[in-house]
C-alpha cells in the first residue's frame, strides 16, 4: 500500500498492492471527512426508502445482489488473491460463506425483527405487550484485510435486511474488494444503501466522526479502543471484533489424526491471518508424542510461495512479519524449542509453518495474537490443567476441543464467545450462530439473530385492551388499591425458595 502526494504533502490517492509481487492492484482515493460526512448523508436518504420497504421486499433485493455476486464470484475471488495473496481456493471459500451469510440474513430478518406479543404477566393482564426491533439508520463498518469480504459480510449483510444503510470503510489493503461490493449493489438494487469510502486511518476516523448510527469495527484490539474512543465523542454505539489467541484442546480419549489436521489447518490457512485461528494447542499427556508426531508428519511439504499450486500465500502487511519474527524469538530466548521451521521461517514476503513447543506460558508466542503460521503445543496433565491454561489470556474469541466423550463439557467452561467441538472455526460457517468473543476480542456479536438485532433498537409497546382492575399509575389511587396490590404480589411471589443454613 503506497500513497500519492499532493504539493502540499496531503495524500490523494493510495495503491492497492498484490503482497506476494508487490505489483499495482489498483489506485483509490483517499476520502476526506468532508467527503466521508457526504457519504452518510446519502446514506441517510437511501435509508429512509429502504427502511420502508418490508421484509420481504428488502429480501428480494439482497436476493438479486447475492445472484450478481455469486455469477461474478470467480471475478471477486481473483480481486481477493491480488490483493490478500491469498490463494484461489480460500478466496473462493471466503466468497461462498459470505454469499450463504447474506443469504440467511436476507432470509430471516422477518422471522427475528418483526413486532411479535409478549405476556405482559398478572400485574398488567389489562395491557396488551409487543416489541420489535427496527433499523438504527446508518451504520459505519470499518471492515479487515485478512478476510475482506467475509468478515465485514457480517455486519454489512445483517445491517442491511435489518433495514440499515452502510456506509462501508474496507482495509487500506483490500479497498477493490469493498468498491467491487459497493458497486455490484448499486447495479442490483439501484439505490446507495450501499456505499463505500477509501482511505487511511483518518478516514475510518471520519466515518466514527460522521454521524452514523453504530460502527462495527473488526480489527486489533489497539485499533477496536481508538475507534471506541473515536465514537465516545458523540455516544455513537460500537460492536468490535478484536483479535484472539485461540487454543486447541486435545483430550486423551480425542481423534489424534482429526486433531492434528484441524491444528494444521487452523493456525496455516490464509498463511496463519484469521482472528479465530488456532495459535495454541494443550494436549493430553498420554497423547502428547502421538499428537505431535502426527501434526510434524502432516506439515511436511507445507510451503508458502508464490507458485500457483501453494496452499499458503504471503504475509499481507510488511509490519505483520516483525510481529511473528519477535514471537519466535522471544519463545526461543525463553527456552522453547522449534521442531518445525523458526526465525529463519521468515522471509521478505512469506512465512513459512513453525511449530514451537516447550514454550513458557507468559511469552509473547502464548499472551499474544501472533497471526501467523505458527502455533505452540504444550503438554497438559488432564483437561483441567488444559482448561485453565486456555482461560489464562486476556482474549476469548473462539477455540477448539478434540474429545470423544466430553466435548461439551469442556467446551463449556472455556471462556470464550465460541467453540468448535471435534472440528476448527465451524462456528463460523453456521449463519444462525452469534459470531464475537469476550474480553480483549471485543464484544457484541455479528451473525444469527444476535448479529440482526445487533443493528436495531427495541421498540417495546403496552396498549390497554381494558381498564384496570386496579387503578395503580393515578393520584387517585386508595389504599384499599395498595393494600389489594400488597396482596397480589404476595400471592404471586410471597412463596420463594427457603436456602437452607449450613
Amino acid at each position: 500500500m503506497t500513497q500519492t502526494e499532493t504539493r502540499a504533502g496531503t495524500a490523494t490517492t493510495f495503491e492497492s498492492l498484490d503482497p506476494a509481487t508487490g505489483d499495482v492492484v489498483g489506485v483509490h482515493p483517499v476520502h476526506t471527512e468532508e467527503e466521508v460526512r457526504a457519504a452518510v448523508a446519502r446514506a441517510r436518504e437511501a435509508a429512509a426508502w429502504w427502511s420502508a420497504l418490508s421484509y420481504d421486499e428488502r429480501d428480494r433485493h439482497l436476493s438479486a445482489w447475492k445472484g450478481v455476486i455469486t455469477r461474478r464470484v470467480g471475478q471477486l475471488a481473483d480481486l481477493m488473491h491480488r490483493e490478500t495473496g491469498k490463494p484461489h481456493g480460500d478466496a473462493m471459500l471466503e466468497a461462498a460463506l459470505g454469499i450463504d451469510h447474506l443469504a440467511w440474513a436476507a432470509g430471516h430478518a422477518g422471522k427475528v425483527l418483526k413486532r411479535r406479543r409478549v405476556s405482559a404477566g398478572l400485574v398488567m393482564a389489562n395491557q396488551a405487550a409487543t416489541v420489535e426491533y427496527l433499523p438504527l439508520g446508518v451504520v459505519g463498518v470499518i471492515g479487515p484485510w485478512n478476510y475482506p469480504l467475509f468478515t465485514p459480510m457480517g455486519s454489512i449483510a445483517y445491517a442491511l435486511a435489518a433495514g440499515n444503510a452502510v456506509v462501508f470503510k474496507p482495509s487500506e489493503y483490500t479497498p477493490g474488494v469493498g468498491e467491487w461490493l459497493a458497486q455490484t449493489f448499486l447495479e442490483s438494487v439501484g439505490h446507495p444503501v450501499l456505499q463505500v469510502v477509501t482511505g487511511l486511518g483518518d478516514t475510518g476516523a471520519a466515518l466514527c466522526r460522521a454521524g452514523v448510527d453504530k460502527v462495527a469495527f473488526t480489527g486489533s484490539t489497539a485499533t477496536g479502543k481508538r475507534v471506541m474512543a473515536a465514537c465516545a465523542e458523540t455516544l455513537t454505539p460500537v460492536v468490535i471484533e478484536a483479535g484472539g489467541k485461540d487454543a486447541v484442546i486435545v483430550d486423551a480419549d480425542a481423534d489424534v489424526d482429526a486433531a492434528a489436521d484441524a491444528t494444521l489447518w487452523g493456525a496455516c490457512s490464509n498463511a496463519g491471518q484469521t482472528c479465530t485461528g488456532v495459535e495454541r494447542v494443550y494436549v493430553h499427556e498420554r497423547v502428547y508424542d502421538e499428537f505431535l508426531a502426527a501434526l510434524l508428519d502432516k506439515a511436511k511439504g507445507l510451503r508458502a510461495d508464490d507458485s500457483a499450486e501453494a496452499q499458503l500465500g504471503p504475509i499481507t502487511t510488511p509490519q505483520q512479519r516483525d510481529v511473528i519474527r519477535s514471537h519466535i524469538q522471544d519463545a526461543l530466548d525463553r527456552g522453547g524449542r522449534a521442531v518445525l521451521g523458526g526465525v529463519e521461517s521468515v522471509g521478505e514476503r512469506f512465512v513459512q509453518p513453525t511449530i514451537l513447543v516447550d514454550v513458557p506460558e507468559d511469552s509473547l508466542a502464548v499472551q499474544e495474537e501472533t497471526f501467523g503460521p505458527t502455533v505452540t503445543v504444550a503438554k497438559v496433565r488432564d483437561m483441567e490443567e488444559a482448561i485453565a491454561r486456555t482461560n489464562a489470556t486476556r482474549y476469548g474469541l473462539g477455540s477448539t476441543v478434540f474429545s470423544k466423550e466430553r466435548g461439551m463439557e469442556i467446551a463449556a467452561r472455556i471462556r470464550s464467545g465460541m467453540t468448535a467441538i471435534n472440528g476448527v472455526i465451524t462456528f463460523a460457517g453456521v449463519p444462525s450462530l452469534p459470531f464475537g468473543g469476550v474480553g480483549d476480542s471485543g464484544f457484541g456479536r455479528i451473525h444469527g439473530p444476535d448479529g440482526l438485532k445487533e443493528f436495531t433498537y427495541a421498540k417495546a409497546i403496552a396498549r390497554q385492551r381494558f381498564k384496570p382492575l386496579l387503578t395503580l399509575t393515578s393520584f387517585t389511587r386508595t389504599d384499599k388499591a395498595d393494600q389489594q396490590l400488597a396482596q397480589m404480589i404476595t400471592m404471586l411471589h410471597g412463596r420463594g425458595t427457603t436456602i437452607p443454613k449450613r
